[in-house]
């Protein structure tokens, strides 16, 4: 199983109190709103701290972030270093959301999504008005829109991963010893 609806994943949590929710957004996201029990452990840890994680995964692991894309890619880079037991909430957060389904809510914070928005929004709107004196300008948002056509085409970002990096989206900080230790500390499934 790759990916589950936001009810099947309320179902497997509820049957099985050993699956682990690993929330790959980033602390920000997280603390605005997260699954109870989820681990925060941002994507680029997951990369970081690969061959630490398939050491010491046991059990049934549900990845989440904001729409699914992230969660789909830590669960092939996963999936690749030879984790099987991975499952992707399919429409992430908002899915989970819109079912009804419980969050735990703290802080508002904007998402990764809504940032890259408005970032590139604002670079385009700023450069087709600087292009009304300096014609040229308009290449910036060429350049943005070119960005964009290839973000949705490869289904990755770089001005997200970008702005992940920021202090605003690092507040707080995700507990990377703590996530992986609780994977350490749950049954393996040839345990059971």
């Amino acid at each position: 199983m790759s990916r589950i609806d936001a009810a099947s994943a309320r179902s497997l949590i509820a049957a099985n109190p050993d699956v682990l929710v690993v929330d790959v957004r980033t602390p920000a996201e997280f603390e605005s709103a997260h699954i109870d029990g989820a681990v925060n452990l941002p994507l680029d840890q997951v990369d970081a701290h690969l061959r630490r994680i398939v050491a010491d995964a046991g059990g049934r692991m549900l990845l989440i972030c904001q729409s699914g894309a992230r969660a789909e890619r830590a669960r092939t880079a996963l999936d690749a270093a030879g984790v099987s037991d991975l499952a992707v909430l399919d429409g992430g957060m908002n899915a989970w959301i819109a079912s009804g389904a419980p969050v735990t809510r703290g802080r508002p914070r904007w998402t990764l999504e809504r940032q890259v928005r408005l970032v590139a929004g604002s670079v385009v709107l700023a450069s087709v008005l600087l292009s009304l004196w300096i014609p040229a300008a308009v290449f910036v948002a060429a350049f943005i829109g070119a960005g964009l056509t290839f973000a949705a085409l490869t289904d990755t970002c770089a001005m997200g991963m970008l702005l992940a990096k920021l202090p605003y989206n690092r507040a707080g900080g995700a507990d990377v010893e703590a996530a992986i230790a609780r994977m350490a500390r749950r049954p393996s499934r040839d345990a059971a």
